[in-house]
């Protein structure tokens, strides 16, 4: 249980090529620290830099739309939404996917977890 596989096949000079896709599931994102220590304010400005900025890296808008749902979300449901985007993940942390028509998506580790080194403000 847990992964499901996909193929696709192709022609080329008589020659059939089966290509596989394994989808399985995704994992938090492993315990990472920024360069220097920052705050959550810094951080969520990186965040939304980084989102506001993402279409223009190539790939499709709607993907990357499903890529920052599945980001912000918990595990379970990041998990329904990047299957039915149909985004193929390697490495099963989002850093790097692929969308089923090839284009690549790399995340930076900042918008899918904190960083160890947070300064934590006052009344967090």
């Amino acid at each position: 249980m847990g992964c499901i596989g996909s193929s696709q096949a192709r022609n080329e000079g008589g020659v059939l090529y089966v290509l596989t896709a394994r989808r399985e599931k995704i994992k938090k994102t492993k315990p990472w620290a920024h360069t220097e220590p920052i705050t959550r304010a810094q951080l969520m400005n990186m965040r939304e830099e980084f989102w506001d900025t993402s279409p223009h890296y190539g790939g499709q808008r709607e993907i990357w739309d499903a890529l920052r749902a599945a980001a912000e979300a918990e595990l379970t449901l990041a998990q329904t939404i990047i299957d039915s985007a149909g985004v193929i993940v390697q490495g099963r942390d989002l850093t790097l996917c692929w969308d089923e028509r090839g284009a690549e998506y790399e995340l930076p580790r900042y918008v899918l977890s904190e960083p160890t080194n947070l300064i934590r403000e006052q009344g967090q």
